[in-house]
């Protein structure tokens, strides 16, 4: 090879690789044979070879992604160099030849990706005018994720996890018919919210209380502070009477809510206040049978809320729903307070059989005696 005569060493490689037939390094070398004489067939044959003896031969992979994408085989060679970034993504350090190589395959895979969402997106728009909420959300999803452009998020409870319910990030309106009546209070349950704030007394505390002795957790910066801070209208399943006394628009919009009533457990009910340049941590929920709905009050530009892949902008009385146990996080990054209308209701997925049960299932734990105290 070094003096120039690729054929002989083509004859070489292949005496050697019979005498050992198990090495990967042989097969690439003859492939770096065959592709001095320009016989792309064989080159690919041997470096196929190599990786029949050892899928995570890195080299092998990004000869093979060379050969393809210069053939115009774009299939095979996206497929090549996809394999050969994520074997090269565990090298640390990368080394720097390897590391303008697999910049190249980086570049390639973009490309790529970003001519086939193109495609599917304006494949997905001809028909999007013809789908549901539901139908639209899930397949602007799947295309992002198929091409490696969103994370899906699964449930993850700390709490009560009930099995094979749908996990919507965010649910779509028409599970709540009811949104529209109490979007028409927000002007009222404003007003209340500034009243409370005005003259607050116990009613305004912390959000984040930890224990005595919990070690440094996410939570840490936001401890006893007023950062993020919450004002109870009901919590666990018990009333806040005095705050509801000083709320009476505020009570009575929920209690015209088709909401969970579990003793002891739900609903829970609070103005949230998120003070200027404050964020809450990435995060998740205790349990998937509730939808965790949020009616925006106060809310200045810079606000915003993400749950898993999606992320949007809080608009002052309009309602909307999701599952906090998928992951999700908030901020602020205005001079100004946000405030928003916090509760829980059932998860729409749920049946009203499977609520009976839920319901049976927490009654029959508080019996026993054994029941864990929110």
């Amino acid at each position: 090879m070094q003096a120039g005569d690729a054929a002989a060493a083509a004859r070489h490689f292949a005496a050697a690789i019979s005498g050992d037939p198990q090495s990967g390094a042989l097969q690439r070398n003859l492939a770096s044979a065959w592709r001095a004489l320009g016989d792309d067939a064989r080159e690919l044959t041997a470096l196929d070879a190599a990786l029949a003896i050892d899928r995570r031969d890195l080299m092998a992979w990004i000869r093979k992604a060379e050969r393809h994408e210069v053939r115009g085989e774009k299939g095979a060679a996206l497929a090549a160099w996809s394999a050969a970034i994520a074997l090269g993504a565990q090298l640390s350090p990368v080394p720097p030849p390897l590391e303008v190589l697999l910049a190249h395959g980086h570049a390639f895979v973009a490309a790529a990706t970003d001519t086939m969402f193109a495609a599917a997106s304006g494949a997905f728009g001809a028909i999007r005018g013809d789908l549901s909420e539901t139908e639209a959300r899930r397949g602007e999803a799947f295309i992002a994720s198929s091409l490696g452009r969103r994370r899906i998020y699964r449930n993850e409870c700390a709490g009560v996890y009930y099995p094979f319910l749908p996990a919507d990030e965010f649910f779509d309106r028409g599970h709540f018919p009811w949104f529209a009546e109490i979007e028409a209070q927000t002007d009222a349950i404003r007003a209340e919210l500034r009243a409370l704030l005005d003259d607050p007394g116990e009613a305004l505390r912390p959000y984040v209380k930890m224990d005595a002795g919990t070690p440094e957790t996410i939570w840490s910066g936001l401890d006893n502070k007023l950062d993020w801070g919450a004002c109870f209208l009901w919590e666990f399943g018990e009333a806040n009477q005095p705050v509801l006394d000083r709320c009476p628009a505020t009570a009575a919009a929920l209690a015209a809510i088709p909401g969970a009533r579990i003793p002891g457990r739900a609903p829970s009910a609070f103005f949230s206040m998120l003070k200027p340049h404050t964020r809450i941590p990435p995060h998740t929920g205790v349990t998937n049978t509730r939808a965790i709905v949020h009616l925006p009050l106060i809310v200045p530009p810079g606000c915003g809320f993400r749950v898993g892949g999606e992320t949007r902008a809080w608009e002052e009385g309009k309602a909307f729903a999701f599952d906090d146990t998928i992951e999700h996080e908030a901020w602020n990054d205005s001079d100004e307070l946000r405030a928003v209308l916090i509760f829980d209701v059932w998860n729409p997925h749920m049946t009203a059989g499977e609520r009976d049960l839920l319901l049976r299932y927490f009654a029959s734990a508080d019996v026993s005696g054994y029941a864990v105290p929110c």
